[in-house]
């Protein structure tokens, strides 16, 4: 599983590179490394601008519900006066605060899971009021379960109020939580897109030909879309075989350099994409996704029966790549794990610190400067076993010089893997995940970034102390580009039950004694 035994086909050039001593390489510091492999991320500004708004909207329709439904259940003005406002008992004021907070969490949470709080291009509460009001319903419902459940422990406000509710009052309190709910929202959304009408947003129209000029036509002419293109992206040869412009008077950006200076100079935060699925396309997202740019798919081919609209043109957001997918799920599995096995461990990392420090004196800690998610660099902990002969073979060296003079206890810590052991921290502090692209020093970084095109895509996602490539055997002296393909995969398929059936499979080689 470890980074440094895994060596490319071209092994024998890296040794030819490493041998010549005009072809040394000094390691850029961290600040350079991370601006030389990753571009960074680039979140849209606006990306969040209404989802406090929405969160506290949403809180204040759920506490004004439960007073809708305690004012209908009292039947009278002074019943409401005596057991809400002014109630006689404590506890009676603990309780209608419990239902309310009972009531917000699980009205926030329902709509989350929808994805009510995602920022759509032009809002509009009447396209979301079914599924506004049927995620209030289940909230109540909800709510009023976990209060017959929760209501008979005597450690708990007594939320008898909900537990067992009448029909008529249950469905006026829903109705008027929806009701607060969809005008409170309305007058959010009417304040954002008078915000867009004032001042659109700088866009860019990926695409060319008729279609690109088409698009960004329509927008100039619908200024109330929100939007003002700014400039078309399309590829040299594209423009070539059209022999014509491909936007109304609009700047023309042919290269990654163009794209990232409009971007940055424009502060471009959306890109509309007025082409197919072909390979133009495909070259331009890892470099709009690296800037964080929102990605609008005009008129596709599949798009779903329900979808907006950019000035007439169908459109719909385009998913996110892989490591966008990952959920809080897989921080939550290398949090939990990692704690776990560092302290069922610890009787084994301390024989095994205690024993290499009888045998090979101090230092059994090893450091070691590696990229993560991102480029950016992080120290590795491991075992020490073996001492290179100074920092800069073991910086640039690709296999370590006398590994063959280790002593015996040495190369068990490496057949088993025990010297990765303190990797568990790394997990735990959040620098590497469990499972994931092994991390690698930075000169091989850059080397390999070159020779191999799609070798910085593995930073989209955490790094992690073993991951796909390791399990089908990519380790040791396998190719670079087949472990690349191989991480790439993992990242575009990412899914929670492979990071399980991964992590099993490693324990099978690990118990077969196949550790590197």
């Amino acid at each position: 599983m470890s980074a440094e035994r895994t060596v490319a086909t071209s092994s024998g050039e890296l040794r030819q590179h490493q041998q010549d001593p005009a072809a040394a390489v000094v390691v850029a510091p961290r600040e350079a490394l991370a601006r030389r492999v990753g571009h960074g991320s680039r979140r849209p500004a606006r990306q969040q601008a209404m989802v406090w708004p929405l969160l506290a909207v949403d809180g204040a329709a759920a506490a004004l519900g439960v007073c809708a439904y305690a004012a209908y259940a009292s039947g009278s003005g002074s019943a409401w006066s005596s057991a809400v406002l002014w109630p006689t008992a404590p506890w009676t004021l603990v309780s209608w605060a419990a239902a309310m907070a009972l009531l917000a969490t699980a009205v926030v949470a329902l709509h989350a899971h929808g994805g009510l709080y995602r920022t759509t291009r032009m809002p509009r509460v009447l396209d979301e009021l079914p599924a506004l009001g049927g995620r209030v319903a289940v909230a109540w419902c909800v709510t009023a379960t976990c209060a017959a459940s929760l209501s008979g422990l005597p450690v708990l406000p007594p939320l008898a109020p909900l537990a067992s509710p009448s029909a008529v009052p249950l469905l006026t309190a829903c109705a008027a939580h929806c009701a607060l709910s969809a005008l409170g929202r309305a007058l959010v959304y009417r304040r954002f897109r008078r915000a867009l009408t004032r001042g659109p947003r700088p866009v860019l129209v990926l695409g060319h030909g008729p279609r690109a000029r088409a698009v960004a036509t329509a927008l100039l002419r619908q200024p109330r879309c929100g939007m003002r293109p700014v400039g078309v992206v399309c590829d040299p040869a594209d423009l070539a075989a059209q022999g014509q412009d491909t936007g109304p008077g609009l700047p023309v950006l042919c290269t990654v350099d163009e794209l990232q200076r409009a971007a940055i100079q424009n502060d471009i935060r959306t890109v509309l994409i007025a082409t197919g699925r072909t390979d133009s396309r495909e070259h331009w997202l890892p470099a709009l996704r690296a800037l964080g740019c929102d990605l609008w798919e005009l008129a596709p081919v599949d798009a779903p029966a329900r979808h907006q609209h950019v000035a007439g043109f169908p459109c719909r957001p385009l998913p996110p790549g892989g490591p966008l997918r990952t959920s809080l799920r897989k921080r939550a599995l290398d949090v939990l794990v990692s704690a776990a096995l560092l302290v069922v461990a610890a009787p084994v990392l301390l024989v095994c610190a205690a024993l290499l420090r009888a045998l090979e004196g101090p230092g059994i800690v090893f450091r070691q400067e590696r990229v993560g998610k991102g480029g950016r660099p992080f120290t590795l902990l491991k075992f020490r076993t073996h001492r290179p002969a100074d920092p800069q073979e073991a910086a640039t060296r690709w296999s370590v010089a006398d590994e063959h003079r280790m002593s015996a206890y040495c190369r068990f810590l490496r057949r088993t893997s025990l010297d990765e052991l303190p990797q568990l921290w790394n997990v735990l502090r959040g620098d590497m995940s469990l499972v994931g692209p092994r991390p690698e020093r930075p000169y091989f970084v850059a080397q390999f970034s070159q020779k191999y095109p799609d070798y910085a895509h593995r930073h989209r996602m955490p790094t992690g102390i073993t991951g796909l490539a390791q399990i089908h055997g990519l380790r040791g002296d396998t190719s670079i580009e087949d472990r690349c393909r191989f991480d790439n995969t993992y990242i575009d398929s990412w899914s929670f039950w492979q990071d399980l059936c991964i992590l099993l499979r490693t324990v099978g080689c690990l118990v077969r004694h196949s550790g590197s």
